[in-house]
C-alpha cells in the first residue's frame, strides 16, 4: 500500500510539474487578463531577438496641448466600429487626471495605439489573431474570426491603459486600425484615407502621420500640432491695468 501510495504522489507531481510548464501556464495567465497584473505581462512579452515586422505606413500622432478632454474621438471610434457609443470599446482612449490636480497640459493626455515598430501583442497571439495586415499598410489590427478570447494581447500592451480593448459581449479582443474596415462617413479608412478619432475632433489634436515616431520615450506620440502664427499680423497693444480706488 505504501509504495502505492507513493507511486501515485509522483505521478500527481509529473502531471502538476507538465500543466505548470505547459497549457496550463497558458491557462492560468489568461485567468488573469482582467486584472493584467505584472507576473501575466512577464509571461508574455518576451521578445525573440530575430522577430522583425515590416514597419505601419500610418501612426496617430496627438497634441495633449489642443486636447479639450470632450471624448468626442472616443464616442466616434466605438460608434464606427462597434455601432454604438461606448467609452470602454473605444479604441483611443482620453484619460482625465483631474482629481490629482495635476498641472496643465498633464492634466489631460491622449492614449492611441502605437502602431509598435515590435507589437508585443502580434508576437505573443497565439493563434495569429493579432497580425501585421501586409494588404492594408503593415497595420498591426486583429482579426475577429481567429481571435480566441485569450487575452494576450491585452497582457502584452506595454501601455497603460492599454490599447487592446476588451469586447465582454463577443468576448474577443480589438484594436486601433486607423478605420481600415470601418470607413467614416463613407470614405475610405486606413493608412491612406481618414480615421473617425481625426475627423471628429474638434480642436484638431490628433493627427495621421506616415513616420514612426520616436518608440522608446513615452511622450514621443505628444506632438505640437498647434498652427502655426501667422505672419505679418498686427502685434496686440498691451492691456492697461485697471484703476483702483476712487477718481
Amino acid at each position: 500500500m505504501a509504495e502505492s501510495d507513493k507511486a501515485e504522489r509522483e505521478t500527481k507531481k509529473v502531471l502538476r510539474r507538465d500543466f505548470l510548464a505547459g497549457g496550463g501556464a497558458a491557462v492560468a495567465a489568461g485567468a488573469l487578463g482582467v486584472c493584467a497584473s505584472g507576473a501575466a505581462v512577464t509571461a508574455f512579452t518576451q521578445t525573440p531577438a530575430q522577430v522583425t515586422y515590416p514597419a505601419s505606413t500610418g501612426y496617430i500622432v496627438y497634441d495633449s496641448r489642443l486636447c479639450l478632454g470632450c471624448q468626442s474621438c472616443m464616442l466616434a471610434c466605438s460608434i464606427t466600429h462597434e455601432g454604438e457609443a461606448s467609452y470602454s470599446l473605444s479604441r483611443i482612449q482620453v484619460v482625465r487626471d483631474a482629481p490629482s490636480f495635476t498641472k496643465y497640459p498633464l492634466d489631460v493626455v491622449l492614449s492611441v495605439c502605437r502602431q509598435c515598430i515590435s507589437p508585443l501583442c502580434v508576437q505573443n497571439c497565439p493563434t495569429g489573431a493579432c497580425h501585421v495586415d501586409t494588404a492594408n499598410g503593415n497595420i498591426r489590427r486583429v482579426d475577429q474570426s481567429k481571435c480566441i478570447g485569450c487575452q494576450r494581447c491585452i497582457q502584452s500592451c506595454p501601455q497603460r491603459p492599454h490599447r487592446t480593448v476588451w469586447n465582454p459581449a463577443k468576448k474577443k479582443s480589438a484594436k486601433c486600425d486607423l478605420c481600415a474596415d470601418a470607413p467614416y462617413w463613407s470614405q475610405k479608412g486606413g493608412p491612406a484615407g481618414k480615421q473617425a478619432c481625426v475627423e471628429s475632433c474638434v480642436p484638431k489634436a490628433l493627427k495621421l502621420v506616415a513616420e514612426a515616431p520616436p518608440q522608446q520615450d513615452i511622450n514621443g506620440y505628444d506632438i505640437n500640432l498647434a498652427p502655426a502664427a501667422k505672419e505679418g499680423l498686427p502685434k496686440m497693444a498691451p492691456q492697461a491695468a485697471p484703476k483702483t480706488g476712487g477718481a
